[in-house]
C-alpha cells in the first residue's frame, strides 16, 4: 500500500512540474475549447452540488460569470466548462497537475498555500467558529476540555483552534469528516460534541439539516479567513484575466447582487477587500 501511494505522489509531482514550468492556461483554453472548473458538494454557500452533475453557489456563479469574460476575451463561440468535484484534501494537487483550472469552492488564502498555487483577489472573508448543539451548555472554547472536535481532512480549522490563546492547556480529541457534510453528520450524531469551520458553512450547514433549532454556533471567533478562488501558479496573464473580471464585478455591484442571491451579506471586512482588491494571505488578516 505504502509503495503504491508513494508512486502515486511521485507521478502527482512530475505531473505538477511539467505543467507548472509551462503554465499558459489561457492558450490552454484556447486550444482545447474547453475548461475545468474544481467545484466542492458540501461547501455552504460557496459551492454545493444539486445533483445529477449540477452545481450552485457564490463561488460557482463568480466562476461562470468569469469564464465567460474570458470566452469573450479570446473570441471564442463556445466554451465548453466541465466540472471536476474537489475536496479539501485533493483540491491544491488537482489545481497543481493541470486537472482543474479554476477552483471554485470555499479555500481560504494563507502563506504556506501560496507556496503551490495563487489566488484571485479575496471575494469574501470569514470568521472561523465553533458549532454545537444547542443543549450542549458549550460556550467558549474552554468548555472544549476532553470533548471530541470534529473538523473536515485538508483544512486548517483546528489548527487554528489549537493555536488560539484561549485553548491554552486544552486537551481534546480531533475526529475527522471526510467533507463537511460529514463532519457535520459527526455532530449530529454525537460522535462528535464540536465542529470547527468557517461561521458561513456552519450555518448553511445547519439551516439545511432536519432540526436547525438543535444547534448553534458559538464561542470566540478564532480567525479572519480570506477566501478567494484557486489558479495555478506562475501564470499571470490568467491570474490577470481572473482578477480583472472580478474586480470588475466589485465595482459594478455584481459581486455583492450574487451574494445576496445565496443568502449572505458582505461583512466590514468583505467590503474592504472588496473596495482594495487584493490577493493577502491570512496572516495578513491576523495582524489586524
Amino acid at each position: 500500500m505504502k509503495k503504491t501511494m508513494l508512486v502515486q505522489a511521485l507521478v502527482l509531482a512530475a505531473a505538477s512540474l511539467a505543467f507548472g514550468a509551462h503554465a499558459d492556461t489561457l492558450k490552454k483554453i484556447k486550444d482545447s475549447g474547453s475548461v475545468t472548473m474544481g467545484v466542492r458538494e458540501s461547501s455552504g454557500a460557496m459551492s454545493y452540488t444539486l445533483g445529477d452533475g449540477k452545481y450552485a453557489g457564490f463561488h460557482f456563479d463568480v466562476c461562470s460569470r468569469v469564464l465567460g469574460d474570458i470566452q469573450k476575451s479570446l473570441g471564442m463561440a463556445k466554451l465548453d466548462i466541465k466540472y471536476q468535484p474537489v475536496t479539501s484534501q485533493n483540491r491544491i494537487p488537482l489545481v497543481q497537475n493541470g486537472t482543474v483550472d479554476i477552483e471554485c469552492g470555499s479555500t481560504t488564502n494563507n502563506a504556506t498555500r501560496q507556496k503551490d498555487v495563487s489566488f484571485a483577489v479575496t471575494t469574501f472573508v470569514t470568521e472561523v467558529r465553533i458549532a454545537v448543539k444547542a443543549n450542549s451548555g458549550i460556550t467558549s472554547i474552554a468548555q472544549l476540555k476532553d470533548k471530541s472536535v470534529a473538523t473536515t481532512t485538508g483544512t486548517t480549522s483546528v489548527q487554528l483552534l489549537r493555536k488560539h490563546e484561549r485553548a491554552n492547556g486544552i486537551d481534546f480529541k480531533e475526529v475527522f469528516g471526510k467533507d463537511h457534510a460529514d463532519s457535520f453528520l459527526l455532530l449530529e450524531s454525537g460522535r462528535a460534541d464540536a465542529f470547527v469551520m468557517d461561521d458561513y458553512i456552519l450555518a448553511g450547514l445547519i439551516a439545511r439539516s432536519k432540526n436547525p433549532a438543535g444547534f448553534k454556533i458559538t464561542g470566540e471567533p478564532l480567525s479572519l479567513e480570506p477566501i478567494a478562488i484557486m489558479i495555478r501558479k506562475d501564470d499571470p496573464a490568467f491570474k490577470k484575466a481572473v482578477d480583472d473580471s472580478i474586480i470588475g464585478m466589485m465595482k459594478s455591484g455584481e459581486l455583492e447582487k450574487i451574494l445576496a442571491k445565496h443568502g449572505l451579506q458582505p461583512g466590514a471586512d468583505t467590503k474592504a477587500a472588496w473596495a482594495h482588491p487584493n490577493d493577502k494571505p491570512a496572516e495578513e488578516y491576523a495582524k489586524k
